[in-house]
């Protein structure tokens, strides 16, 4: 294996332990999903107060957390999160993220996900895969510094990503998959 894969997957590894949600016991590791999921909304709406009532208005949202490193031309993630539904469902998930591209650096980000249509979330919770590209630059660390994020909408779903720590710059091509937690659900 080439010296900077392994290095990238280890970095991943770690990041990925970082970004892993607290608690041993199934109770406290989804309060400490909920709270992660309040924070992030709280920040969201501060910073985009027109998106409480998107999300009011949604079939549902999900949020989560995610810890990244890229190195030179490749980049991996790992992170956790929920689905809320606005009939009442929540499910607990993870994700990983993989991608190419040139870049260099290591943050810790959220994201928000607003599902327009029941059919969005759906296909969302089933399936869990996305595509896409990122343009990305962050120097922030606790609320010192800045971070160049945003937000899109595709396939019926608004994507917000906000930073919460790090130093990087990057574009990448990347791949997300989502999938069930059975441990929390």
């Amino acid at each position: 294996m080439k010296p900077w894969i392994f290095f990238l997957v280890l970095l991943s590894a770690l990041l990925s332990g970082c970004a892993s949600h607290q608690g041993k016991s199934v109770s406290q590791q989804r309060q400490a999903i909920e709270n992660m999921r309040a924070e992030t909304l709280n920040t969201l709406y501060r910073q985009k107060p027109y998106a409480a009532d998107t999300i009011e208005r949604s079939a549902g949202y999900a949020v989560f957390s995610n810890a990244n490193v890229n190195l030179l031309f490749a980049s991996a993630g790992g992170g956790y999160g929920v689905v809320h539904s606005n009939n009442g469902t929540v499910t607990y998930m993870k994700m990983g993220e993989l991608g190419i591209g040139l870049g260099l650096g290591a943050k810790d980000y959220r994201l928000v996900f607003v599902f327009h249509t029941k059919d969005a979330l759906r296909r969302f919770v089933e399936h869990g895969w996305a595509f896409g590209g990122q343009l990305d630059a962050a120097a922030k660390a606790k609320d010192k510094g800045d971070a160049i994020g945003g937000e899109i909408t595709v396939d019926n779903i608004t994507i917000y990503q906000l930073t919460e720590s790090g130093l990087a710059l990057q574009a990448t091509i990347k791949g997300t998959k989502f999938w069930r937690d059975d441990s929390l659900n």
